[in-house]
């Protein structure tokens, strides 16, 4: 086994674990994403019909409409969020729907790193771990 570790930046720290989910295209949270569900529903998405909830998503960043913050909110409420987000770049819709859960569900945070060198080597077959300093951690098989 081996371990990858990559140092990103936390947008949103905070400490979670969970199987990594990797997005291959950015995914719009309104009407992409079935809160109820935790479920990618956009057709039109490479991963539809993926669950996102309890995973540490990798995507590229967010698409679309600034509702996808309050989507992305109640997923965390409803505990059919991701438990944390690596993205290649900052996307200020994701970041914001992070923290208003947090806000108001104190119990629930999803942290949120950027990892610009690397982030291609993160693979969705294996438990991912962030770090609340932004140290994403992934142990891979040996190949």
């Amino acid at each position: 086994m081996v371990t990858l570790r990559l140092q990103g930046e936390p947008i949103w720290d905070g400490d979670a674990q969970g199987m990594g989910l990797v997005l291959d295209e950015p995914l719009s949270w309104w009407g992409g994403i079935d809160p109820e569900t935790g479920t990618v529903i956009d057709r039109s998405h490479p991963q539809c019909g993926a669950c996102t909830t309890g995973r540490i998503l990798v995507l590229p960043g967010g698409r679309g409409s600034s509702g996808g913050s309050a989507v992305l909110a109640e997923s965390i409420r409803l505990r059919t969020g991701p438990a944390g987000l690596v993205l290649r770049t900052v996307d200020p819709i994701l970041v914001v729907g992070a923290m208003v859960a947090a806000e108001l569900y104190p119990r629930r945070r999803c942290p949120v790193v950027v990892v610009e060198h690397g982030y291609d080597l993160l693979s969705g077959h294996s438990p991912i771990r962030i770090h609340s300093d932004g140290l994403v951690e992934q142990v891979l098989p040996d190949s």
